[in-house]
């Protein structure tokens, strides 16, 4: 789906942008370094109170880890495969509800499997938890639209190099709301994530100059073999 030459520099500035965020995502995660920022205790309320400890032994993080390396496999594929049905089903409003559909079926079963000896579970009081349904439902369903609609019009790479951007943003979340510190791999991986990111952009935006020129050099010997017919 991707045109890659090494002989352009729009091919050029999308691959080193990839590798650049790859890079920088791998930065923040495996390297702290000093501290730069050292977070005080905030005037709000503190959120972690709410949080449980994280106490779990290797063996659950392994695991844990493994099931988010699958997903990560998994949402990358499902870039690919929503492309192909756009482009051959492009009716976003619609596959995002059968897409919805389909997740509410294989929830509930889940669901239904793993609190089947717990059925008070499925009571919705009027509390945070039924805000929290319905908040989710509209920005689940809002959310797949506009994945659905970007795969079609500029492509998976596109939709997909917001994901290492995503690191950036939850650490300079949590230095905001959670208390967290920054620390100085966090800094360097956070400027080659962005420069990763304006370099596919870049490279994006003059792929989609070069076609528009390429495809108006096309249509002007048709306009002119036309004139002359009518001459």
């Amino acid at each position: 789906m991707e045109k890659v030459s090494f002989k352009e520099r729009s091919s050029l500035a999308k691959l080193m942008g990839t590798i650049l965020s790859l890079i920088g995502a791998l930065v923040v995660i495996f390297y702290h370094g000093p501290r730069v920022f050292l977070a005080s205790s905030p005037p709000y309320v503190n959120f972690r109170q709410f949080s449980p400890p994280l106490s779990s032994s290797n063996s659950d993080w392994l695991i844990g880890g493994a099931l988010l390396t699958m997903q990560g496999i998994f949402v990358s594929v499902s870039f690919i495969l929503q492309a192909h049905i756009m482009s051959v089903y492009p009716a976003a409003f619609r596959v995002s509800f059968l897409y919805t559909v389909c997740v509410s079926i294989v929830t509930s079963t889940i669901g239904l499997v793993v609190e089947k000896n717990n059925p008070s579970v499925w009571i919705i009081h009027f509390d945070i938890t039924l805000i929290t349904i319905v908040t989710m439902a509209i920005v689940t369903s809002v959310y797949y639209v506009i994945h659905s609609w970007t795969v079609r019009h500029k492509g998976p790479l596109y939709l997909a190099i917001f994901k290492p951007l995503s690191i950036l943003i939850a650490v300079v979340m949590g230095a905001i709301f959670l208390n967290d510190s920054l620390y100085l791999g966090c800094l360097i991986g956070g400027i080659l994530i962005t420069l990763g990111f304006y370099a596919v952009m870049w490279g994006k935006a003059n792929e989609e100059k070069d076609q528009l020129s390429f495809s108006e050099k096309e249509k002007t010997p048709l306009l002119l073999n036309r004139k002359n017919d009518q001459v």
